[in-house]
């Protein structure tokens, strides 16, 4: 008896892609020992022809008509990585409807177009495989839907973006500024040519919409979510925040309150003996709080081709095995045998409370600390540590460093625009909320 036959249609053969590619035709055998079955790249397709050869792909696997892929029905899993939302949309929309199971790593098409994607999946009994969209080589989707199934997950905190995380921690490492330090990155390639998708948190609010999904059940708005990139961050706050016991990183959290979720996005002041503080370099961290599990921290690299490669393949051994053994779902796409296709409710940040790091810019002359300490303590905000440096020139202003208690975001938003508009506050003030 013949073995059986697993047929891949892939979509882009860029970085990801082309990983994906190197992965299933140079370790062809050692993945259909683990399937016990053939897994072939049948078909893939991408715009730029001299992609497929430089991957040795022959050219009777190669096309740059879509529909080559989609209405053969010998193609049975289509993987799509082109990126984007709308072209990846009409071929992950398209493949469902022709019947065929999704892999994906597009998370902004995910947090984005959630509930249209999956209520399709749900439709035709189809599965969308998409553990690369979020952590790139970590298995935290899986974990998340899987691993953690008998759990209520209360809270996450994650470093989710690579480029950001790379930033801050050589701005940590070596005091330097943060512009130097994006063009070593860019030069690196841990940074776009144009990196503000990265660095201003849009990357970070799509995996944390996806990771409130499978938390919650239900699909947050992206434009909802409180989004703060990194740009603003100085080798000050960095000096200042290490004096204080804390690193800044770029985190993404997820809080639940009954049936609401508070989810932001923003630089913070993370406690130097927190896991998450010696998360470095490129790497990627979440810290997962469940009900009965307690705490946990998943780890590892969170892009590149070769981490997200095989978090792709992975995806497609599960659907390939799912076919040769004749069964259905493993786990629903979600972790939940019913789909909930209402928007989760979001908490406005207004309503959040927290601690704060502020940097004010001040006139070094008498009574400006008690200013700016009458101001917070009319709104309610206690003062736990102060922080004050001397002026570097005659007739200098000079940085008040102030942590507080916890106080509501509101309040903070309220003293802030009185302690701004001072005659002795030089420059706006940075504000830096703490974890």
């Amino acid at each position: 008896m013949s073995k059986q036959t697993v047929k891949v249609g892939l979509f882009g053969l860029g970085t990801v892609g082309g990983g994906v590619a190197e992965l299933l035709l140079q370790e062809e055998k050692r993945l259909q020992e683990a399937l016990g079955a053939e897994l072939v790249l049948a078909k893939a397709c991408d715009l730029d022809a001299s992609l497929a050869s430089g991957l040795g792909l022959p050219k009777e696997r190669f096309t740059t008509n879509a529909a080559d892929i989609l209405h053969d029905p010998e193609i049975d899993i289509v993987v799509e990585l082109i990126g984007g939302t709308k072209v990846a949309k009409d071929i992950v929309m398209g493949a469902l409807n022709a019947g065929k199971p999704v892999v994906t790593a597009n998370k902004a098409l995910l947090a984005t177009f959630g509930a249209e994607v999956f209520g399709l999946a749900s439709q035709k009994s189809l599965k969308i495989a998409f553990e690369a969209s979020v952590g790139g080589g970590i298995p935290l989707i899986r974990s998340m839907r899987e691993g953690l199934a008998a759990n209520r997950i209360t809270s996450c905190l994650g470093i989710l973006n690579g480029t950001c995380n790379y930033i801050l921690s050589r701005m940590s490492a070596e005091g330097a500024d943060f512009d130097a330090v994006l063009k070593e990155a860019q030069t690196l390639g841990y940074a776009e040519a144009d990196p503000t998708f990265d660095i201003e948190g849009m990357d970070t609010a799509h995996k944390l919409a996806i990771l409130a999904t499978l938390a919650t059940g239900r699909f947050p708005q992206v434009k909802d979510i409180a989004v703060e990139g990194i740009s603003g961050i100085s080798a000050q706050d960095i000096t200042f925040a290490r004096e204080t016991g804390f690193v800044i990183k770029l985190l993404a959290v997820f809080h639940r309150h009954g049936e609401h979720a508070e989810l932001r996005v923003h630089p913070a002041l993370v406690d130097r003996n927190h896991l998450l503080a010696s998360v470095n370099g490129p790497f990627n961290a979440v810290f997962v709080s469940g009900d009965w599990v307690g705490d946990i921290m998943l780890y590892g690299a969170g892009a590149g081709r070769r981490a997200t490669a095989s978090a792709v393949v992975a995806d497609i051994l599960d659907l390939a095995r799912e076919k040769v053994n004749g069964c259905r779902f493993t786990a629903p796409n979600l972790g939940r045998a019913a789909l909930n296709l209402s928007p989760l409710e979001l908490t406005p940040i207004a309503q959040v409370s927290g601690r704060y790091y502020f940097r004010f810019t001040a006139k070094d002359q008498p009574g400006v600390l008690a200013t700016i300490a009458a101001i917070l303590g009319k709104q309610g905000i206690s003062i736990e540590t102060v922080l004050q440096k001397g002026r570097q020139e005659t007739g200098g202003a000079v940085p008040i460093i102030i942590l507080t208690h916890e106080a509501s975001e509101q309040a903070m938003q309220n003293a802030l625009k009185e302690i701004d508009a001072q005659p002795v506050i030089t420059e706006p003030t940075k504000v830096i909320r703490v974890v």
